[in-house]
């Protein structure tokens, strides 16, 4: 699928949701992993509801996919480092043994991504003394996510305390590059400052991974007159894969290829498998790729 050094992947959250375990419950693994291959990407990140490595590994070997990676809520502010550490620790050692390459990781301290909040007005702020304790406590991680062979990339997120271009600019300026790397997400970009080029122009040299996430403006602009919380916003359709919504990846992928980006750009878009069937919005975001991005000059 075009460039040889990008690996396309979908996200299982088409299919299951882990924040609300009901939606999509049906849908078993090996659902989601077949219609990944029918659909022609090269792999997924892990869900929540992904069983042992050595189950899983098996049934990736089977359809010869792979593991980009997967999310970890990080509490560093509101455990102390010690505590995150423990948890990430075993994080990453599930990945490495799905031979995984990144683990994707978002402070949720104070977050209101899961909670009945107007995701649009009511997201959290760190103070000083919070941004140094999160930034250094990044770094450490960012280390011990290196031990495991990994790269640590932090995911700006609706909702939480590192969401806006400002915030996310001073979380790559408070990090060791060489620890901290950047997730660059276009759909929450987009929705949190109306732009979703800053970020990728500022930071290109941070970002080792990315999610494409398209963004349904007239559900958006409903959504935020209504002023829902983030589960309600996405359960009324306000995300979407590439190509149906009004995001021009076109402009995202050709800044990419210019900056040499190499590693995962993986489709992702929270929706209601009942009402989105996540193999025809996979094959849709399929045929997206190929009709306009792929014969982006490399």
């Amino acid at each position: 699928m075009g460039k040889s050094d990008i690996l396309w992947g979908i996200a299982p959250i088409g299919w299951r949701n882990d924040d609300i375990p009901e939606i999509g419950a049906g849908n078993t693994l090996q659902h989601l992993l077949s219609d990944i291959v029918v659909s022609g990407f090269q792999g997924t990140e892990a869900g929540g509801f992904f069983p042992s490595p050595a189950i899983l590994n098996k049934e990736l070997e089977l359809r010869n996919l792979r593991i980009a990676g997967k999310w970890f809520s990080s509490y560093i502010l509101r455990d102390g480092i010690e505590t995150a550490e423990q948890a990430f620790r075993m994080h990453c050692q599930y990945l490495k043994e799905v031979d995984a390459d990144v683990a994707v990781v978002s402070e949720q301290t104070y977050s209101v991504q899961c909670l009945d909040k107007n995701v649009f007005k009511e997201k959290p702020y760190f103070t000083d003394q919070e941004w140094q304790l999160l930034c250094a406590g990044l770094n450490h991680l960012g280390k011990i996510a290196q031990q495991f062979q990994l790269k640590l990339v932090y995911h700006h997120h609706l909702g939480t305390g590192v969401q806006t271009e400002e915030e996310v600019g001073r979380l790559m300026a408070g990090t060791d590059r060489e620890c901290v790397h950047l997730l660059y997400d276009t759909g929450h970009a987009y929705i949190s400052d109306g732009n979703y080029m800053n970020i990728l122009v500022k930071h290109s040299n941070r970002i080792q991974h990315v999610h494409f996430k398209d963004t349904r403006l007239q559900v958006m602009k409903k959504c935020k007159a209504e002023g829902h919380s983030f589960q309600q916003s996405f359960l009324q359709g306000m995300f979407t894969v590439p190509g149906d919504g009004c995001i021009d990846f076109v402009k995202v992928y050709e800044t990419l290829v210019k900056n040499r980006y190499s590693g995962w750009i993986v489709i992702e878009a929270e929706q209601d498998p009942a009402i989105a069937n996540p193999l025809e919005y996979a094959l849709l975001a399929r045929k997206y790729i190929d009709r306009h991005l792929l014969n982006v000059a490399t």
